[in-house]
C-alpha cells in the first residue's frame, strides 16, 4: 500500500485529491495539509511514501517545505502541483529535492500513475513539460566546469557520463538502452552507479545537476 500525503491550500483541490487517491486499491491518503508548516508537521508524524504539494501556499510554500523535507533526510518522494506550464517555482523545486511535478488538471489516471512511478523510486521525466521547464529554467543557471566542479563527476566512466548526459535530455532507460546499444537492465545498473557516485537520490536530480554543472546545455542534443 503507497502512503500519500496532500497538501494544498485550497480545501477542494485536497479533497478532490484524496478522493482520487482513495478510489485506488494501492493507495491510501494518511493526511492532508494546507501549507508548508502543516505539511512538514504531517509528513514527520504520518511518514507518507509520496506526498502531492502545492507548489504556492501561505506560511511556507511548497518548495521551501520540499527543501526542509529533503535536507532532513525523510525518505518521502514529493511530487509537486503546479496551476502553470511555466511556473517559475518549478525548476527552484527540482533542485529543492522535488522528484518531479504534474500540473494540477492532469487526468486522474496520469495522476495515479506518477505516484506509483515516484513510489518506486523513480522520477517524472517522460513528460515533454518536464523537459522544457527544465531547459527554460536551468538556461539561466550559473555555468562550471563539471570535471571540477561536480562532487563525484570524477568517479564517472565514460559511459556513466554518456548515461547521464541523455537522462538529461529525458530519455528513459529503455530510450538510452536503444541509444547506445545497451540492455535496458544494464542502463538501469548505470544509472544507479550515477546516482551513488554523485551523491544524488533520482533522475531529476541527476538532470539538474547535468544542466548546472555545464555537462548539458540547454536545447542541445547533449
Amino acid at each position: 500500500m503507497i502512503r500519500v500525503a496532500v497538501v494544498d491550500d485550497q480545501a477542494l483541490v485536497r479533497a478532490g485529491l484524496r478522493m482520487i487517491c482513495e478510489a485506488e486499491d494501492d493507495l491510501t491518503v494518511v493526511g492532508d495539509a494546507g501549507d508548508g508548516i502543516e505539511a512538514l508537521e504531517l509528513v514527520a508524524r504520518a511518514m507518507p511514501d509520496v506526498v502531492l504539494m502545492d507548489i504556492r501556499m501561505p506560511r511556507l510554500d511548497g518548495v521551501e517545505a520540499c527543501r526542509q523535507l529533503t535536507e532532513s533526510g525523510n525518505a518521502a518522494r514529493v511530487v509537486m502541483l503546479t496551476t502553470f506550464d511555466l511556473d517559475d517555482y518549478v525548476y527552484a523545486a527540482l533542485r529543492a529535492g522535488a522528484s518531479g511535478f504534474l500540473l494540477k488538471d492532469t487526468p486522474p489516471e496520469q495522476l495515479m500513475a506518477a505516484v506509483r512511478i515516484v513510489a518506486a523510486g523513480d522520477a517524472l521525466l517522460a513528460p515533454s513539460i518536464t523537459r522544457r521547464l527544465i531547459e527554460t529554467f536551468a538556461s539561466g543557471a550559473p555555468r562550471a566546469d563539471p570535471s571540477t566542479a561536480m562532487p563525484g563527476f570524477d568517479q564517472l566512466t565514460e559511459r556513466e557520463v554518456d548515461v547521464l548526459k541523455l537522462m538529461a535530455r529525458g530519455l528513459s532507460n529503455a530510450e538510452v538502452a536503444e541509444t547506445l546499444f545497451l540492455g535496458e537492465a544494464t542502463v538501469k545498473t548505470h544509472v544507479g552507479r550515477v546516482l551513488m557516485k554523485l551523491s544524488l537520490r533520482d533522475r531529476v536530480q541527476a538532470v539538474v545537476a547535468a544542466y548546472e554543472f555545464g555537462l548539458v546545455t540547454p536545447g542541445t542534443s547533449a
